[in-house]
């Protein structure tokens, strides 16, 4: 499994890092709606929507918003970020409220309307919220593809330094009910881990060395969400005794799988850029 992991993640990284690098703002944008809608899909399956026609209209309806938010951020000098940046903050402050949630596993588990309505409305605050992040981090100015960029890798880089710590050194489970593999010793191989790559791209994102440590801050705070993240949709899973949110991605699962975490971390990020400027 871990070979195929590895094969898949190097056929896919090089991809996501060209597509943030090369693609003007509003193509990155449309890109990240199809997948992050993908995700989505998967996500309206865990809650239990299964009559495909009901899936795509919610589908439909969470685009709908998409396209709402970029048409009615036009102006005659370009784009304003205003509702990206409003969407932003609501996204921070869901997984907040998903912290607790995450407190009270068997909240919205009992199958019935109210449940799928809870998970639906969790569906929108997280997608919608990473989209909105991604295009305010790479519109930014300036370098604000590689501010992109070094995000996703301290994503990225949270999520192998997690999976190896905690698989060679692991014995403290971190939430033994939801996800039985994460450990403590993940975590802070995780957290050591982004905070490497950090430290190292972010000067090259245009970072000064006065605001390293702030940067440093908002790195550790990105990765515990981006464990929130990770750790919801596990709970949603347990929910409806899935494994994967789908079987797409070799080695990974779904669509769900490999962006949950990023899903809750690019609102965190974003936020912090702007908050502490750099």
């Amino acid at each position: 499994m871990t070979r195929t992991r590895l094969l898949a993640a190097l056929f896919m990284t090089p991809i996501a890092i060209a597509a943030v690098l090369l693609l003007p703002t509003p193509w990155l944008v449309a890109l990240a709606a199809v997948l992050f809608l993908a995700g989505l899909w998967e996500w309206l399956r865990l809650a239990e929507i299964d009559d495909t026609l009901h899936r795509t209209v919610l589908l439909v309806a969470n685009l709908a918003m998409m396209v709402a938010i970029v048409w009615a951020s036009r102006s005659s000098s370009g784009y304003s970020y205003v509702l990206f940046q409003i969407a932003v903050v609501i996204g921070v402050i869901w997984w907040l409220l998903a912290l607790l949630w995450l407190q009270h596993y068997a909240f919205a588990s009992d199958h019935d309307t109210h449940a799928r309505a809870f998970k639906l409305a969790a569906g929108t605050l997280s997608v919608i919220p990473a989209w909105a992040a991604l295009a305010l981090i790479h519109a930014s100015e300036p370098n604000g593809h590689r501010w992109l960029l070094l995000a996703l890798l301290v994503i990225w880089a949270a999520d192998t330094g997690a999976y190896f710590a905690g698989r060679y050194f692991g014995k403290h489970k971190l939430s033994p009910r939801i996800s039985p593999n994460k450990t403590i010793e993940g975590l802070i191989g995780g957290v050591v881990a982004s905070l490497l790559v950090a430290l190292v791209g972010a000067p090259l994102a245009g970072a000064t060395l006065a605001q390293l440590p702030w940067v440093a801050l908002v790195v550790v705070v990105t990765v515990g969400f981006s464990v929130v993240g990770d750790l919801f949709e596990s709970l949603l899973k347990r929910h409806v005794g899935a494994k994967d949110s789908g079987d797409l991605i070799p080695g990974h699962g779904g669509i769900l799988d490999r962006i949950d975490s990023v899903l809750a971390a690019l609102p965190v990020f974003a936020l912090g850029k702007s908050w502490f400027g750099f």
